[in-house]
């Protein structure tokens, strides 16, 4: 028997997140309460663990993907914040335009409806176990930065060693624990959402809008990658369908850092230089939500139209332009973008209780494409990145080679 014919069939992760997610929702509509309630179990210890692992996740990925970098890492987080923060806001704009065209039409004649946020229709878990985080998602980052940079500036390789070592522990909590882990845990997701219920009720009533900004997230996607792939000289399909895996692990999960470690291994299978891409996506994991700040544009201008406010385009403007900056404060976690924008809502457009509690219950419905969206969105600013490094790279290592010859 030739070699060929005894290799093993490997059943990939985007696959294994598919079945789980059709599972999930098939059984959801079958099994009794205390089955769906293993999974949840199961979910919210594995949460916790997830919860531990992130900053650790960040810290390890990032701050020696920095030092290697050497001492212009400075200057290339600084490139890739900017690029970020540019992504979300032509997303929200975006959003803004399109929803004062079509969302009039879309939700003419119709009126709000009173819905409870579907989170509290969700099935408890048997028992809770809290495993306190050494530090939170933003301290993570802002000591992988510090960390980083102080390597590059300080003689001596005994911390970058160290931290070198660190991102091999890190690497093998992701390989052998979180990514294996993940299927089940999607599973668990769809399942109790299913069982819940409200979720549908939800998408029924804002079916025309919940189309209407997945169609503007495909739009978005395609314009990120058309750019990305101009710039790396790529197709941009084939980049958005190598990014798939990402795409469908944030659909399970709605959370971008609970994606990192499929996010990390897919920009690195577009080409991405592993130390460029071990530090851009544990950061835009952070402060990169374009399809959230997308989805929420969107959905509060469907409000605004749904109550009658008026809708005066600088406040919008001006709302989106916020938005981005307070999207880098939202957790990694479901539903955090929502939570964060509250206030906005509130604040700058004049949202009651009610009409907060309507965006939270249409946000959390469908959190997973908006978080899908900002994951996979993250492949083009690495993949972009890392192509405006290589360049520098070259053409410095050019200058040097002429001022020796020169000399």
């Amino acid at each position: 028997m030739s070699e060929q014919s005894t290799t093993k069939f490997q059943f990939g992760l985007l696959p294994r997140i598919i079945v789980a997610i059709l599972l999930g929702i098939a059984f959801g509509l079958v099994l009794p309460d205390a089955v769906v309630r293993i999974f949840v179990t199961f979910n919210h210890v594995f949460g916790q663990l997830l919860n531990f692992v992130i900053p650790l996740i960040i810290v390890g990925l990032i701050a020696p993907a920095i030092a290697d970098l050497g001492r212009g890492a400075g200057k290339w987080l600084a490139v890739t914040a900017g690029i970020a923060y540019g992504s979300t806001l032509t997303a929200g704009l975006i959003a803004f335009g399109a929803s004062m065209l079509v969302l009039p039409r879309v939700l003419d004649g119709q009126a709000a409806e009173s819905l409870t946020n579907p989170e509290d229709a969700l099935l408890a878990p048997f028992f809770e176990l809290q495993i306190t985080p050494l530090f939170g998602v933003m301290s993570a980052l802002v000591l992988a930065f510090i960390v980083g940079i102080g390597i590059t500036a300080v003689p001596g390789d005994v911390m970058r060693r160290g931290f070198d070592e660190f991102r091999e522990i890190i690497g093998l909590v992701i390989s052998k624990m979180i990514i294996p882990l993940l299927p089940i845990y999607i599973f668990g997701i769809f399942l109790n959402m299913t069982r819940a219920g409200q979720v549908f009720t939800v998408i029924t009533t804002f079916l025309g809008v919940i189309v209407f900004v997945f169609i503007l997230t495909v739009v978005v996607l395609l314009l990120q990658f058309s750019v990305a792939g101009a710039v790396a000289g790529k197709n941009p399909l084939r980049m958005l369908v190598t990014m798939l895996p990402a795409y469908m692990t944030a659909l399970g999960t709605s959370s971008s850092a609970a994606t990192i470690p499929v996010t990390l291994r897919q920009a690195i299978k577009l080409g991405v230089t592993p130390a460029v891409a071990s530090f851009t996506v544990p950061l835009c994991a952070t402060i990169h939500l374009a399809g959230s700040t997308l989805k929420i544009t969107s959905f509060s201008i469907a409000v605004m139209l749904l109550f009658g406010i008026p809708i005066d385009p600088a406040t919008m403007i001006g709302f989106v332009l916020m938005l981005g900056i307070m999207m880098v404060a939202a957790p990694g976690v479901p539903g955090g973008a929502i939570m964060t924008a509250a206030g906005l809502l509130t604040s700058m457009l004049g949202f009651t209780d009610p009409q907060v509690g309507l965006m939270i219950a249409t946000y959390i419905a469908i959190d997973s494409f908006g978080t899908a969206t900002n994951v996979t969105g993250d492949g083009a600013i690495a993949t972009v990145v890392d192509r405006l490094i290589s360049r520098t790279s070259r053409r410095d290592a050019g200058r040097a080679q002429t001022a020796e010859v020169a000399a």
